[in-house]
């Protein structure tokens, strides 16, 4: 099993930053390519943004192209999402999620693996 663990999240005034971390641990072989996914109150979960397993590929939901950036760190087996420039509708529960194939998946259900989740508040 692949255990992933978010941190970073918190409350942010508009036009601010944070960065999310995803530690994974376990059979960590089995989590190559990796995104984070939001979900909003009320809404369906969203991909935000993307990564292969060695990170040369990326891809981002349109609505956060430009502000926000996902790295990674194989060797600390861990994902960061870098959010610049947050605006309240950035509000949502942020979850990490894995997949066993090392190209990146470009839906949330191409994922195998997921996280609890940390709470990102963006107030106006």
């Amino acid at each position: 099993q692949v255990q992933l663990v978010e941190s970073g999240g918190g409350l942010v005034q508009a036009g601010g930053s944070l960065r999310l971390s995803c530690a994974a641990s376990g059979r960590t072989f089995s989590a190559n390519a990796k995104a984070w996914v939001r979900q909003a109150p009320g809404k369906e979960r969203e991909l935000v943004a993307a990564i292969s397993w060695l990170g040369r590929t990326t891809n981002y939901a349109d609505a956060v192209k430009g502000r926000f950036t996902i790295s990674r760190d194989n060797a600390k087996n861990t994902v960061y999402l870098q959010m610049n420039s947050l605006k309240p509708e950035d509000t949502a529960v942020y979850y990490c999620a894995a997949r066993e194939n090392r190209a990146l998946g470009y839906i949330k259900n191409e994922y195998d693996y997921w996280g609890q989740g940390t709470q990102v508040t963006v107030s106006s």
